[in-house]
């Protein structure tokens, strides 16, 4: 009887860890009391006036900003070892190997019309990075209006001390321009997801190549249409007048952390990038991780958290930063045990469209994508089987999300794996890594993402999310380990149902039974492998219950999984 007792408690103890205390519960209370979203928004404000490109006055007045707001929260500056004291932060500095650029004004003004064409004041994306200046009166020049580029005929024309205008990306043009003698380019290029005919004065960002003579601009869709048209009529002359600033300056880093009590090497790090002219891309994501910073420090001071692993907080360039931070020090690296980017997380969803998402790391859905399951319209990153990324991770922080959206009326989706911010470099470095974001957003990249566009709700649903899962990670004992393997064994047998539905319709509609079993036998390794990793979650591990928990979640996904493939036939 006493070893039946026992077997009865283990299964209990392994199977329905659902029942033990969830620690996110008061994280949630103390985080969603303590984010002051208006804090957030105004660091986003400050930052979003700038065009902001490494080294340049913007980016460093955005990191110095930031600076500001962690040693008023309690940071102190870090003199020699990362960890001398429980709230430190540091500013990286590094030579930059090419000159720094940034905006200074700008117009294009046509010869016999009182109004500008456009300018920098409405635009400040009509310059590309690196572009230089022209004489301080301008350039004027008459216009030459090519409709489709084909090389060999552009060669034959007469371009020398001219403007070349086409409907294609200026960079495109730059180099014949400069062959035949041509002064500048003026160019368009808008995807369709921005809905140019409705923005009219939108335009992307853009670069070129640094030390060109031959100036390039870009075009709002109006301007383009109207430019467009006057070439048409007949004759068309531009003055054009380029002011910039390109100089040597050095790359800045900050990176701020709140020590662990108990194993201060392993960490959670945040991301945010500072670079790119946006509100919602990228000012919101620093003003973001700005507040998540100030408020862990107050908790941490007030007594009110007490970090068991240590908590990073990383502002820089998109990508280089990160990457840098995990590769430049290997003892470092191999302790950190998650990752996440924060990246347009401000957007203001009535106005740009779109809704919050999560990246979800490499899993079967980005392989196959079928169902719900969308990619957005960034588009599929190239991933085989081998670059699947089991981990709990995943599930982790959306069903956190979802609980906060729960709360507060926020939707929260999800997006298979793309690519293409902070998160990559630890994901590319084996450390499990996701980013939060918007998107599709009409605004993406333009220059009509201003702060008009930014929503302090939507930042502090983001912060409380993002916090709420960090606080939970870094102190993380069996009974959060275990309530989690009952989380992700519930989220596996969803998903597992989901594709044993869809492969037995594809199977009626004439797909192969074969590879519609492969697809389910790929989900369940995939979530076993996931439920692996739960072991590495607890700070300590004091007992083998966390072991028989995982244990007894699998067979389950494995006994389920059998029974879908037998039935598909």
């Amino acid at each position: 009887m006493i070893m039946k007792t026992k077997i009865i408690l283990l299964l209990l103890f392994a199977g329905l860890g659902c029942y033990a205390q969830n620690p996110t519960d008061e994280y949630f209370k103390l985080t969603r009391a303590g984010f002051v979203e208006k804090n957030a928004y105004e660091t986003t404000a400050f930052v979003e006036k700038y065009f902001r490109v490494p080294g340049n006055t913007g980016f460093n007045a955005s990191i110095h900003y930031v600076e500001n707001i962690l040693k008023k929260a309690g940071f102190v500056e870090q003199k020699q070892d990362e960890f001398e004291a429980p709230l430190t932060y540091r500013i990286e500095k590094r030579a930059i190997k090419n000159n720094t650029w940034e905006p200074v004004d700008a117009v294009i003004n046509i010869i016999g019309e009182a109004q500008p064409l456009i300018s920098y004041k409405t635009n400040r994306n009509m310059i590309p990075i690196n572009c230089g200046s022209t004489p301080t009166d301008g350039v004027t020049a008459n216009v030459v209006y090519i409709e489709k580029i084909v090389p060999a005929e552009i060669e034959k024309m007469d371009l020398k001390g001219k403007i070349l205008f086409s409907e294609n990306n200026p960079s495109r043009l730059l180099q014949i321009a400069s062959n035949a003698g041509a002064v500048g380019v003026l160019g368009y290029s808008m995807p369709k997801y921005t809905q140019p005919e409705i923005h009219q004065t939108s335009i992307q960002f853009g670069s070129m190549k640094a030390n060109s003579e031959v100036w390039t601009l870009l075009l709002s869709y109006a301007a383009k249409e109207k430019l467009k048209a006057n070439c048409l009529k007949g004759e068309t002359k531009l003055n054009v007048n380029i002011q910039t600033k390109i100089y040597p300056s050095e790359e800045l880093t900050i990176v701020a952390n709140v020590k662990g009590s108990v194993n201060p090497n392993e960490r959670f790090v945040f991301s945010a990038h500072v670079q790119e002219p946006g509100a919602n891309d990228n000012a919101s994501g620093v003003g973001t991780l700005a507040e998540m910073a100030r408020l862990t420090a107050e908790l941490y001071q007030a007594k009110k958290i007490n970090p068991k692993r240590s908590l990073t907080f990383l502002w820089g360039d998109e990508i280089v930063s990160t990457r840098r931070y995990i590769t430049e020090d290997t003892t470092r690296a191999k302790d950190i045990m998650w990752g996440m980017s924060l990246d347009m997380v401000g957007e203001d969803t009535k106005k740009t469209g779109g809704s919050f998402l999560i990246e979800k790391m490499p899993d079967p859905s980005a392989i196959w994508t079928r169902g719900t399951d969308k990619h957005t319209e960034w588009g599929a990153g190239d991933v085989s089987e081998k670059d699947l990324f089991p981990h709990y991770f995943n599930d982790f922080i959306f069903d956190i999300c979802k609980t906060q959206g729960k709360f507060a009326n926020w939707t929260v989706n999800y997006n298979p794996f793309e690519g293409g911010s902070d998160h990559t470099p630890f994901l590319q470095n084996k450390i499990p890594g996701l980013l939060m974001w918007h998107f599709t957003d009409v605004f993406y990249h333009t220059d009509n993402d201003r702060i008009d566009k930014v929503s302090p709700t939507e930042m502090k649903n983001v912060g409380i999310s993002g916090l709420t899962a960090a606080y939970t990670l870094i102190s993380a004992d069996e009974n959060t380990a275990i309530a989690t393997v009952s989380q992700i064994k519930a989220d596996a047998l969803i998903r597992l149902k989901t594709e044993f539905e869809l492969s037995k319709k594809a199977i009626a509609e004439g797909k192969s039974a074969d590879d519609e079993k492969h697809i389910i036998e790929v989900w369940c390794k995939w979530y076993a492998d996931a439920l692996a990793t739960i072991k590495k979650m607890p700070v300590k591990a004091e007992t083998t219950r966390v072991g028989s928990s995982i244990k007894f979640a699998t067979n389950e996904i494995e006994k389920q999984t059998k029974a879908y493939l037998a039935e598909l036939k």
